[in-house]
């Protein structure tokens, strides 16, 4: 797997979140809730779209699909505001191990398994309590085999 480990700075999404699942995914509801009113907000950074996943202190130790999570579908912005019908995320500063992940959405299951079951045990870091993150760019296409995005994973020397 290729891989950059980078200290990122502070940054700020604003966008929905829901509580769900993998078993009860509700990711395309929550990107289609968003996405009609994203020109209303302000001070954005870019014109890529951030999927973030906040995770509860124990998610990891005994994975369950049930286990529920926040989801957040959004963007970075410069500086807060507040947007009616929008919430705010903070990424808090930290260290990152950095992946592209190439392929459909729908197929990335065997991409996540490799990330946490192989290369995180013996990469000598463990995952931090920060939010994880994609990136999705101008090479992000939903549903093509050919789509690109940058996904963080929080993580900390062990």
């Amino acid at each position: 797997m290729e891989f950059n480990i980078i200290t990122l700075e502070k940054k700020w999404i604003i966008g929905k979140s829901v509580e769900m699942s993998l078993v009860a995914n509700q990711t395309p509801d929550l990107w289609k809730s968003f996405l009609p009113n994203i020109q209303v907000i302000q001070n954005r950074t870019s014109q890529e779209f951030i999927s973030a996943s906040v995770y509860p202190l124990d998610y990891f130790q005994q994975f369950d699909p049930k286990c529920k999570f926040q989801k957040w579908a959004g963007v970075e912005v410069s500086s807060v505001t507040n947007v009616d019908g929008f919430n705010q995320l903070e990424i808090p500063s930290g260290l990152y191990s950095v992946f592209l992940y190439k392929g459909l959405p729908s197929e990335a299951g065997a991409f996540y398994q490799n990330l946490f079951m192989n290369w995180l045990p013996n990469s000598g870091y463990q995952l931090d309590n920060r939010p994880h993150f994609e990136v999705m760019g101008d090479r992000y296409r939903n549903d093509d085999p050919s789509s690109e995005e940058l996904v963080y994973i929080p993580i900390k020397p062990r």
